[in-house]
C-alpha cells in the first residue's frame, strides 16, 4: 500500500502549469559578491552557515538501503532524466504502444526492435570524445539486468532522447510496468518528438554490488556518434551549437591572473584553514 495520498487529490490543490512563462536572463543572486565572503546575501542564506545543525547518515549502519534512492534523487538536483531506447537482438520489445510516439531510424544503429525506458541516473561525462553515463538498477531477469541493460550489452548501442515539457507525460508513462505478454512493437532507435537525441555505442559497463555481494546496478558509458537536434532549440545568434535554455543566469569563470592581486583574494589566502 502506498504511503502517499492519491496523486489526483494532491494535484488538484496545486496551481495550473504556467505555459506563458518565458525565458529571461536575470542578474546573478548577488552582483557585488566578493571572494572570501562565502555565502551570498539571499534571504535564507543564513540557514546554510557552517554552524547550522546537520544530520549524518552512516550508510554502513543501514539495514535497508532503499530510502537512499529518494534521498539522493531529491538532493542531487538539477538532474536530467534520459529517455533511453535500446533494441533486442531477439526482437523482444516493450515500447509503450499507448504513447503514440513518432519515430525516426538512426543512421548509426542496427535495424532491430526497440525497448524504451526513462532513466533517472544520467549525465554527460566528457566532450572529447563525447560521452554520457547512465546507471541501470538491477532487474528480475536471469542475469540480474533489466531489459535496457541486457540490450545494450548485447548490441553495444543505444540512443538517449532528452525529455522536454511537451512530452513529459508521455515520457513518464513509458515507465509503466507493462506485462511481458503485451505487444509493444516499434522499430526505431530514438524519439522524433525529442528536441535533442544522441546515438551512442557502448564504451564501457561497470557492474555494482552491495555489501552482500548482490548485483544492484550497472553503470553504462556511451560514446556519442551522432546528435539529432531540432532547429528551434538552437540559438540563431550563436555560430556554434548553443542550446537555448528555459531560464537562468550566467556566472563568469574567474581567471587567476586577473584576481590574484586583488585585496579580497590576498585576504582569503592569508587566512588559516577553518576547522569544523
Amino acid at each position: 500500500m502506498s504511503h502517499h495520498p492519491p496523486f489526483e487529490h494532491v494535484q488538484s490543490g496545486r496551481p495550473d502549469f504556467d505555459s506563458d512563462a518565458k525565458f529571461t536572463y536575470t542578474k546573478t543572486p548577488q552582483v557585488d559578491w566578493k571572494p572570501g565572503q562565502g555565502l551570498n546575501n539571499l534571504p535564507g542564506a543564513e540557514d546554510f552557515q557552517a554552524a547550522t545543525p546537520f544530520r549524518e547518515i552512516d550508510v554502513d549502519s543501514l539495514q535497508d538501503k532503499g530510502p537512499l534512492y529518494k534521498l539522493m534523487t531529491w538532493a542531487i538536483t538539477p538532474r536530467p532524466v534520459a529517455l533511453v531506447s535500446t533494441m533486442s537482438k531477439e526482437g523482444v520489445t516493450n515500447v509503450r504502444p499507448i504513447l503514440h510516439w513518432k519515430i525516426v531510424r538512426a543512421k548509426q544503429i542496427s535495424a532491430c526492435l526497440l525497448q524504451l525506458a526513462p532513466i533517472s541516473y544520467f549525465n554527460e561525462v566528457n566532450h572529447d570524445p563525447p560521452m554520457i553515463m547512465i546507471s541501470l538498477v538491477a532487474g528480475s531477469t536471469s542475469n540480474g539486468l533489466k531489459d535496457t541493460a541486457n540490450n545494450i550489452q548485447d548490441l553495444k548501442e543505444f540512443c538517449v532522447s532528452i525529455i522536454s515539457e511537451p512530452l513529459i507525460e508521455a515520457a513518464n508513462y513509458s515507465s509503466i510496468n507493462t506485462p511481458e505478454e503485451v505487444d509493444e512493437s516499434i522499430r526505431t532507435p530514438h524519439i522524433a518528438e525529442s528536441a535533442f537525441s544522441m546515438e551512442c555505442v557502448l564504451a564501457h559497463s561497470y557492474p555494482m554490488y552491495n555489501d552482500a555481494g548482490k548485483h544492484t546496478a550497472t553503470a553504462i558509458f556511451g560514446q556519442i556518434k551522432r546528435f539529432h537536434i531540432k532547429e528551434f532549440v538552437l540559438d540563431p545568434e550563436d555560430s556554434g551549437w548553443k542550446i537555448l535554455p528555459e531560464k537562468g543566469y550566467e556566472l563568469q569563470r574567474p581567471v587567476w591572473d586577473k584576481v590574484k592581486d586583488s585585496e579580497e583574494v590576498k585576504a582569503v589566502l592569508g587566512k588559516p584553514a577553518s576547522k569544523m
